[in-house]
């Protein structure tokens, strides 16, 4: 019998191995910390080698990078109906906003967790750094849909640059979650209800003439930021 394959080429059981490692390993990070869990002991509770467990993850750090992968691809999963049908812009963006609330609500406590470690600028943990790539990719790539499939009219020259202005504001999200102890985490869905609008709005406006000077700053800015340092 041949084993299926999905799309990347994993075989549906390692993948079925590796998810089931990155949820062992949440729920340790969640009940004993990051910094005192082990390799071996997500090995242990996962039911596989500690062999194994390195084969998929060479280190603690990649396993939190299986889960930025994990949630980015809930994300995109939970994103797709409304993407598919929806085409104002703020409704589109409220939906991607809201929705990946949805699917980081039973991670809300390993939030805390990581959260010192990924805030290190030299930490692979960090949503900024070279090994978070893939996942902040497809994030990005998640906004560009949210902005190419809606019939929002933006300045030609931010348009490019918005959906990782758009990104970075999910960033900003994300922190605001990470400190929510509101039920539900009502606030920081209060917080995207309460900004889409005025986010919407601001690149309904970036058209005008009046605004043109601005969007050229912000898109000027935004390259001089996204340069290599020398």
């Amino acid at each position: 019998m041949v084993e299926s394959r999905e799309a990347g080429g994993r075989t549906v059981k390692s993948e079925a191995t590796r998810t089931l490692i990155v949820e062992t390993a949440l729920r340790l990070f969640q009940e004993h910390g990051y910094a005192k869990t082990t390799m071996r002991a997500i090995a242990r509770e996962a039911g596989v080698s500690v062999g194994n467990a390195y084969y998929y993850f060479s280190s603690k750090e990649q396993l939190v990078q299986g889960f930025y992968d994990r949630i980015t691809e809930l994300h995109e999963q939970a994103c797709a109906e409304v993407l598919r049908t929806e085409r104002e812009f703020a409704t589109r963006l409220r939906a991607v906003m809201h929705g990946w609330i949805d699917v980081a609500a039973p991670y809300h406590e390993f939030g805390k967790q990581f959260f010192v470690n990924a805030v290190d600028p030299e930490s692979p943990l960090s949503p900024f750094s070279a090994e978070s790539s893939p996942a902040r990719e497809s994030q990005i790539a998640l906004h560009r849909r949210v902005l190419d499939g809606s019939t929002v009219k933006v300045d030609t020259e931010l348009r490019p640059e918005l959906p990782e202005l758009l990104w970075l504001y999910e960033m900003g999200v994300v922190l605001f979650w990470v400190h929510d102890r509101s039920p539900q985490c009502r606030k920081t869905r209060l917080l995207v209800d309460r900004t889409v609008p005025l986010i919407n709005r601001v690149v309904g406006l970036s058209r005008l003439r009046l605004l043109r000077p601005v969007t050229r700053e912000i898109v000027q800015l935004v390259g001089e930021l996204s340069r290599p340092d020398a």
